[in-house]
């Protein structure tokens, strides 16, 4: 075992030191990571949800500057199009294209499909990054919980559209960003929509689980010679959504929080590297390495084999809805 090893082993037992920026550092300087700038990704197109602030932009921004064609998804038009001009202004890029879509309205989710189909020949990244953790209940124009339709079935919809587009890339590549928070959630189905007991935490934590399971599941279902999946967890960073939904955690944790490149790092990494993420498929990861999606025996113990084909049932159900 190396000593980068050891310490990534050491960092990770302890959710703390793995989760904040600490981790990330000494985890960079030790395993001397091959610097983002270096990855050439001209001619590659490069879809991003929730683009428009945050790690979704951060990641954006290093894909223009790798040479790749980025589409950024957003919800206000307005927004999304002002962001792609100032993505343009920093890195010179005239390869920032825009689409409009609320990931938790499926018939836009659709609407935005097609136009990626009609509008690009190629795609060979997916980032599913949209989704934010809100504080009241909401419901979704199709009549699922705002979050679970955000993030579980309106990314699972969108892969499903644009998956014959991502297998022509052999191997297309999609990479889910979830949330260590989803360690404390188990899986469920039945109640993966909380109704009258809804908690913000808790009801995100519940859908970053669901999303960390189907990324194993898509990976069972298409051989990754087509495509890979990945879902990652950015650990603790300093973005608007920690900002307005978690205040007393930013204030507590404070200078320790990773910056938005520091959390975002991973997610390009598997995006633009040849060696394990082009080959590998299912797997979970942070700061560059694979990482198991289990902490506690409450969360395994749930993991059945049953449930994920309830799960997967579900979700492809309410695609249609």
């Amino acid at each position: 075992m190396s000593v980068a090893e050891f310490l990534d082993g050491a960092l990770e037992f302890p959710v703390f030191t793995s989760f904040t920026r600490l981790g990330y550092d000494a985890r960079s300087r030790l395993a001397h990571w091959t610097p983002l700038s270096s990855y050439d990704m001209e001619g590659q197109v490069v879809l991003v949800t929730g683009a428009t602030s945050g790690l979704g932009m951060v990641a954006a921004e290093q894909f223009a500057r790798c040479g790749a064609t980025v589409l950024l998804l957003g919800r206000d038009r307005a927004k999304t199009e002002g962001v792609a001009a100032t993505l343009a202004q920093r890195t010179g890029s005239e390869r920032l294209h825009v689409v409009v879509a609320d990931m938790g309205d499926l018939a836009q989710v659709r609407d935005a499909a097609a136009d990626v189909l009609a509008r690009f020949d190629r795609l060979d990244v997916l980032v599913h990054n949209a989704g934010a953790l809100t504080a009241d209940r909401r419901v979704a124009p199709s009549g699922i919980e705002a979050t679970v339709a955000s993030q579980v079935v309106g990314p699972f919809l969108l892969t499903t559209l644009l998956l014959p587009r991502l297998r022509e890339a052999q191997p297309g590549r999609v990479i889910t960003v979830s949330s260590g928070g989803m360690y404390a959630s188990p899986l469920c189905v039945s109640d993966l929509q909380m109704g009258s007991d809804y908690k913000g935490s808790e009801q995100y934590a519940r859908a970053k689980r669901a999303q960390v399971t189907l990324n194993e599941m898509w990976a069972e279902r298409v051989p990754s010679t087509d495509v890979v999946f990945h879902a990652m967890h950015p650990g603790w960073a300093d973005t608007p959504g920690v900002r307005e939904s978690l205040p007393t955690f930013r204030k507590v944790v404070g200078p320790l929080l990773r910056t938005p490149a520091q959390g975002a790092d991973t997610v390009v990494w598997l995006a633009a590297d040849d060696g394990e993420p082009r080959t590998s498929s299912g797997r979970f990861w942070l700061d560059r390495h694979v990482r198991n999606i289990h902490k506690l025996p409450t969360t395994r113990s749930s993991d059945t084999p049953a449930r994920r084909d309830q799960l997967w049932t579900w979700v492809e159900a309410s695609t249609r809805t």
